[in-house]
């Protein structure tokens, strides 16, 4: 069996977090990073990007 521990950085404060099952917060490297990563989403800090189309035709609606 592979014994390599696998670390990655956490994404919230970038030091070594081990990527193992067991580890409950992976990415993150423990709970107060995960919860700081929540609450920007939480708070609208992150957002997902959104393309506007106007004239954007859903499949159903091809026939009208």
């Amino acid at each position: 069996m592979n014994n390599v521990v696998k670390t990655v950085p956490c994404p919230t404060c970038g030091k070594p977090s081990v990527w193992r099952q067991d580890n409950a917060f992976r990415p993150f490297c423990c709970e107060r990073c995960k919860l700081i990563d929540l609450g920007e989403w939480a708070s609208e800090g992150y957002s997902v990007p959104v393309i506007e189309q106007d004239n954007f035709i859903f499949p159903e609606d091809e026939s009208v």
